[in-house]
This record gives C-alpha cells, structure tokens and sequence, in this order.
C-alpha cells in the first residue's frame, strides 16, 4: 500500500550490533547515533530531542514502540526511528 510505502521512506534504520548484552537500549542509540553519517539531525540531536523521540514513541525494535530502560541483547539489533529518512 501506497500508505506503507510512504512510511518506509521516512524512517531511518540502524542496526546495533552487540558483543554482550546492555541493560539500557537509550545509551546505545545515541552513541551509535553520533557515530553515523547518514543523517546529519539525528547525528547531532540534542539530549531532550533525543528523549522526545521515546515519549512520541518514535523509536521501534520489530514495529514495538522501545523505552528507554528496554534492554539488548548480544548480537545484531535493527531499530527503526519514525519520521526520519536518511539525508545523503
């Protein structure tokens, strides 16, 4: 569906990849946040944009809305950021 598709387009994926398991999922992402080069906002957001996008429940591990106190796994992790496309 063209609702889907369009919904795709607009988030911004990142795949944690993990040696051992993490008690905090928020820690994780942003560090990996700043590490990447695919999307400049995103790279740069400050601390209670950052926290706004786990109250609008923006950030998703296998379409589930994440809190910040969800824990990781070992192993690789795909999280989907909603609203925000890669900017190349």
């Amino acid at each position: 569906m063209a609702g889907s598709q369009n919904e795709t387009q607009t988030n911004f994926t990142i795949t944690l990849t993990l040696s051992t398991p993490k008690p905090r999922i928020d820690t994780v992402l942003l560090e990996a946040l700043r590490q990447q080069n695919d999307n400049h906002f995103l790279k740069n957001i400050s601390r209670t944009e950052y926290k706004e996008l786990f109250k609008k429940k923006r950030v998703r591990i296998k379409g589930q809305s994440a809190i910040p106190s969800s824990s990781l796994a070992a192993g690789s992790t795909t999280v989907e950021l909603v609203g925000y496309a890669p900017k190349t």
